[in-house]
């Protein structure tokens, strides 16, 4: 880049089950799951996350999730912001569409993986991207798998800024 700027690349982890999961996890999944998670990418002051909204993004912790329960510095990147912003549009027009968005496949820790690989060169922690798989296999979640197909998770990011807001 040419003026050597660099921006930090935060994860937000938010467990949507607020404990319920750990608690209950292995009396209903014979195993223990620590979290429901979902997860946003935070740059350049603004949190970014894919829902059944498609993109969208707020003020950090903007969301009805309100502040995340763990962050992980995810280290920095020289990607300048209006590149970035090529980036986003070009993943909403295509793989990151609203309709794209699926719970156990496509959801929003598939987009935070890829956009923290695109940004810093590392995806997202494996405990959080194979959470779906390990609760899959389990005769519960096989059980459940229907009607977890119909939920669509859309935490609103009514707190744009900088003229992003919802996509």
């Amino acid at each position: 880049m040419a003026d050597g700027s660099s921006y930090n690349v935060k994860l937000y982890i938010y467990d949507l089950s607020k404990g319920l999961a750990r608690q209950l996890s292995p009396m209903m999944l014979g195993k223990q799951v620590e979290g429901i998670w979902h997860t946003s990418i935070v740059i350049y002051g603004e949190e970014f996350f894919f829902g059944g909204g498609g993109i969208t993004s707020c003020f950090p912790g903007g969301t009805i999730l309100g502040m995340p329960d763990s962050t992980v510095d995810l280290g920095n990147t020289e990607v300048p912001q209006d590149l970035f912003q090529e980036y986003l549009s070009s993943l909403r027009e295509s793989s990151y569409r609203p309709e794209k968005y699926h719970i156990f496949e496509h959801n929003c820790n598939t987009f935070s993986s890829e956009v923290a690989q695109f940004l810093t060169g590392t995806k997202i922690p494996s405990y959080i991207t194979d959470l779906p798989s390990e609760v899959l296999s389990t005769p519960f979640g096989q059980a459940l798998r229907p009607f977890l197909d119909s939920i669509t998770v859309t935490p609103s990011g009514n707190n744009g800024m900088n003229g992003y807001g919802q996509w």
